[in-house]
């Protein structure tokens, strides 16, 4: 365990999904751990929202998708349209998603890169959660 794990509070925790907050480096995670429904993958990511709202302000946004399953196209446009917008409000900087590289995935995350790309959000694809800390930190 290194000394960043120790600074992670768990803010939800569902077989399907674990969000975290790291109150130092102000990075707010999802984990997804397999099938979610459509309410399950919206109050997963408010949970986030409503966490920041309450004055912990996430900066970098950190998703491993690697176990999650196929987001629904409703579902996508509700992220891309409602939550990014709001995040980048609320002082949102840079995003980073670790994922496996499955095509269904690709195509889910190519079109939240676009959205991102339209509203000036730096968003990065990585195999390893390693690796986007430090980019974040850039």
């Amino acid at each position: 365990m290194t000394q960043t794990d120790t600074l992670l509070k768990v803010i939800f925790d569902e077989s399907y999904a674990q969000v975290t907050y790291n109150s130092v480096l102000k990075i707010g995670k999802v984990d997804w751990k397999g099938k979610a429904t459509s309410e399950e993958y919206q109050k997963t990511i408010i949970s986030l929202i409503e966490y920041a709202e309450k004055n912990h302000p996430v900066h970098y946004y950190l998703a491993d998708i690697t176990k999650q399953s196929v987001v629904s196209p409703d579902d996508r446009k509700w992220f891309e349209n409602i939550v990014i917008p709001k995040a980048i409000g609320m002082g949102l900087k840079k995003a980073a998603v670790v994922f496996g590289g499955s095509v269904f995935k690709k195509y889910y995350l190519n079109m939240i890169l676009q959205v991102t790309n339209k509203l000036g959000l730096p968003l990065k694809l990585f195999n390893k959660e390693e690796d986007a800390v430090p980019w974040f930190l850039k």
